[in-house]
């Protein structure tokens, strides 16, 4: 249906940062691991960033990395009109290229259409991690068609995601019953449930994967993007990265300062961030983001929340959540919608405000004890098709994150004692966000990263994008990373939803159309609505 696919464009496609429903958070590693670990305070305030700043690797490519470097590409045609599609190596382990360990990642592109003459290739990410880079490009590439004129639009599936060596961690089943976990529990039976059930998904993922999982970090997977703009042809690389796109660019700009050419980074991320701090401003986020859809909402007469405030709003919210822990409603097939689970679809519906009307249909739906519509949402969320097929992007997801990054919380009792916190930064969502925080405690492999700053000294200027009241990537990171790079303008959008970049705002689209088509960066301050 209609709603289904505009939600997975919202939560696959703009891709939800750190998937907190069955994710830690996402964040960083330095190549060396010499990074020291961000300050942890409220959500919102200001805090110092962390101590190391991420290192450039050599400029000359080591002799080992040749062949990889040097590889030629078999182009084939594939999916819609006028794509092409081939498969590139890269090793699995950069510290040892010479192991004959080879991960085949997933190529695509579409070549320029013309008229005028063609600028170089286009790299394109949609975040997540875990979102398919070739999903998107071959859903989206006839947009911007003045873009699409002048470059090769390419995506090349992440290690780790979709097409690419993905990362598998349970069954179909499996993944039902995971989902449908309490994550608010309310007493020590409910806690330890939750518990081994992280414990449980993470030991799917090592037997499954195990070998994979050590080598899906965001540094590696920047350079297999180097490795792809060499083979491609292009001295410096052109990208267009959303959400967690925008750290991976970020990565690669730290990594490689002088092969930057014209980036786009959209819904930008905080590398200087640890843990429990991306988890708790994304608390808030959501929050500010759930407040904006109340205030909507409450002008409606048909309002589920009722039309007294939005804080009114917020209370029945919470006492719907509460219902369905108690009394999970029926959906009309042998799942009911249980909290959780309407937790994560109430969560879908934040990420693009055209969500907001169908939202509140369903929650409506919802308080009459009809769970189909919040279902239907959380099942676009969580990718999961109808006959019942989860895609790769949640076990992608806390695989890159858990690695790239340390827990926000390493037991139920650092997660008790962080609850009022989080329930501050938002009485909706906090207690559910903070339980979630822990999903990476149990992971099998050590995390590679620690939180750090990216200055990318020499690259060339970065295009910072910040939406005000984005709730998967707060606007606070969008200008702290606009803050650490050397070379980047912020262009800020005041509005709602996950990301700006073609999301209908006129202003936006030109300032980084113009941008991409003659690298103009928009002038300082730029805001738009």
């Amino acid at each position: 249906m209609a709603t289904s696919r505009l939600l997975r464009t919202s939560a696959a496609v703009l891709a939800a940062t750190a998937l907190l429903i069955s994710g830690c958070s996402s964040g960083s590693s330095s190549p060396g691991g010499e990074a020291s670990a961000g300050r942890t305070t409220e959500a919102g305030a200001q805090r110092p960033a962390a101590d190391a700043t991420l290192a450039p690797l050599p400029s000359s490519t080591p002799g080992n990395l040749r062949p990889y470097y040097d590889q030629k590409l078999s182009w084939h045609p594939c999916g819609a009109s006028g794509f092409e599609c081939a498969t590139m190596k890269a090793p699995l382990d950069y510290a040892k290229p010479d192991a004959g360990n080879d991960l085949k990642l997933a190529v695509a592109r579409k070549k320029a259409t013309g008229p005028g003459s063609r600028i170089g290739s286009l790299m394109v990410n949609p975040g997540g991690p875990g979102g398919s880079a070739i999903d998107y490009l071959q859903q989206y590439a006839p947009q911007p068609a003045a873009v699409r004129a002048r470059y090769d639009m390419v995506a090349m599936d992440p290690r780790g995601v979709a097409r690419s060596a993905p990362v598998e961690c349970l069954t179909n089943k499996q993944m039902d019953r995971y989902t449908q976990t309490d994550q608010t529990p309310d007493s020590p039976a409910e806690t330890t449930r939750l518990a081994n059930a992280y414990r449980a998904f993470a030991k799917g993922c090592e037997s499954r994967s195990g070998k994979l999982l050590p080598h899906v970090s965001t540094i590696e997977a920047a350079r297999d993007m180097d490795v792809l703009r060499a083979v491609l042809g292009d001295a410096k690389l052109t990208y267009v990265g959303a959400s967690y796109g925008t750290f991976l660019g970020a990565t690669y700009a730290g990594l490689y300062p002088s092969r930057v050419g014209r980036m786009v980074l959209d819904g930008a991320m905080n590398p200087a961030l640890d843990a429990r701090t991306v988890n708790l401003d994304q608390t808030a986020g959501f929050n500010t983001a759930f407040t904006a859809f109340a205030a909507d909402c409450i002008k409606h007469k048909d309002c589920p929340l009722g039309t007294k405030s939005p804080a009114d709003a917020g209370r029945q919210m919470s006492a719907l959540f509460k219902k369905l822990d108690a009394h999970p409603a029926a959906t009309g097939q042998a799942r009911k919608l249980t909290e959780s689970l309407a937790t994560t679809g109430v969560i879908a519906a934040m990420y693009d405000q055209r969500a907001w009307p169908v939202l509140r249909e369903y929650l409506a739906q919802a308080k009459a004890g009809d769970g189909r519509g919040l279902l239907t949402l959380s099942d676009s969320y969580y990718e999961r098709d109808p006959n019942g097929t989860y895609s790769n992007q949640m076990y992608a997801n806390p695989a890159v994150n858990c690695l790239d990054l340390a827990s926000a919380f390493r037991d139920p009792a650092q997660v008790r004692a962080a609850l009022p916190s989080f329930r501050k930064a938002s009485p909706v969502f906090g207690e559910s966000f903070a339980w979630a925080a822990m999903s990476c405690a149990s992971w099998p492999v050590k995390p590679t990263g620690t939180a750090h700053r990216i200055e990318a000294k020499g690259a060339a200027p970065i295009l910072v994008v910040g939406t005000t009241r984005d709730p998967a990537t707060p606007y606070i990171w969008a200008k702290a990373l606009a803050g650490q790079l050397s070379s980047a303008t912020l262009l800020t959008y005041e509005g709602d939803g996950h990301t700006a970049y073609g999301r209908g705002s006129d202003c936006i689209d030109t300032a980084i159309n113009t941008y991409l088509l003659d690298g103009t960066v928009p002038p300082k301050g730029k805001r738009c609505k």
